[in-house]
């Protein structure tokens, strides 16, 4: 007999998988099948189900990658804050053009003016890759300028676009020359001062020394002794407000050469006064594109719609690719004096 905790097995009647089914000689129920057609049926279902959640499934993961990046030019956002707070100006976009080794003064990085490298390097010390800045451990300030070069930095990468990318090619750098192979860590930010003059619709042009946005061309005595422009930018040069001004951007790339050293995307994110680093305002931005072998030096990103835009105040906005160039114009320019309505 069965205790008061005894349990009894019940065996449940087999069910067939569609409908009541039928029974065998022995009086037992017998599931049916499925036919060809039902299995069918469902298989495409399936699939009509399937397609219609990837879209979502996509958008979702975009809306993720793009928070990412937002995230990432805030980062470089705070660093300029930082590096002003620390010095006074913002950090350059080095110079007089992409040919230099960053630039070590007793051993210790140069800071702007006097700084070859760009932006990229000088703001090394404030995304915690101080260590990297001073030379991580290198003595010799080549071996240094080279350990820069080739480290890539995981917040100059829009995850839209690429992970984190280096490329090794021989050194074609003339101040100096290493004389051997390393890598060129890439990067998917740029500053906005390749222009040095801007035209606006009422035929007005303003012109600024250096370039119209706030990270600034900047020429360290060269291998001539003729001195170019030694400027620097504070927050008071930047006369449109800083909520008004472009500070950083995603810059435009030919997706078919990713992984390539291709000819806006070769120095890397420690260049002076590069395209790699810095592009045109008096353009458009456009989506990303593929080609063989052409590039642009506009701005733009790998985001659908349009691409994220971090102004001098620290705050990033999300920018159409349909915004009116005039007002790009404006956006671009620190010192144009003309009212800024972004949609």
């Amino acid at each position: 007999m069965c205790g008061p905790f005894c349990f009894r097995m019940v065996r449940w009647p087999a069910v067939g998988l569609v409908g009541r089914g039928r029974k065998d000689a022995r009086g037992r129920r017998i599931g049916r099948a499925f036919t060809l057609v039902e299995l069918l049926v469902v298989i495409t279902i399936i699939g009509i189900l399937i397609s219609l959640l990837l879209p979502a499934v996509q958008s979702a993961r975009e809306a993720a990658r793009r928070t990412q990046c937002t995230n990432h030019l805030k980062q470089l956002g705070l660093a300029f804050h930082n590096h002003h707070a620390a010095y006074g100006f913002l950090p350059t976009a080095g110079g007089p053009d992409w040919s230099w080794h960053m630039t070590y003064i007793n051993g210790q990085p140069a800071v702007a003016p006097k700084q070859h490298g760009g932006w990229g390097f000088q703001i090394l010390p404030y995304i915690e890759q101080e260590a990297l800045w001073l030379g991580a451990g290198k003595t010799d300030d080549l071996e240094k300028s080279i350990q820069a070069i080739s480290t890539p930095i995981s917040i100059m990468f829009c995850p839209s676009r690429r992970r984190p990318e280096v490329v090794v090619a021989n050194c074609w750098y003339n101040h100096p020359n290493a004389g051997r192979s390393y890598g060129h860590a890439k990067n998917d930010y740029a500053a906005g001062s390749l222009n040095w003059s801007i035209t606006f619709a009422d035929g007005r042009t303003v012109s600024v020394t250096g370039g119209v946005g706030p990270v600034v061309y900047s020429n360290p005595e060269d291998t001539s002794g003729y001195t170019l422009y030694k400027g620097v930018v504070g927050w008071a040069e930047v006369r449109d407000g800083t909520s008004n001004t472009l500070l950083l951007s995603e810059k435009r790339m030919n997706l078919a050469r990713m992984g390539t050293m291709q000819a806006n995307d070769n120095e890397g994110y420690t260049c002076g006064w590069n395209h790699d680093t810095v592009r045109y305002t008096d353009r458009v931005p456009q989506p990303d594109f593929y080609h063989e072998s052409n590039y642009d030096d506009s701005f733009g990103s790998s985001h659908p719609g349009g691409l994220n835009v971090l102004l001098c105040d620290g705050s990033v906005r999300f920018v159409s690719y349909s915004v009116d160039l005039e007002q790009w114009k404006r956006l671009g320019h620190r010192q144009d004096a003309l009212p800024l309505q972004l949609p």
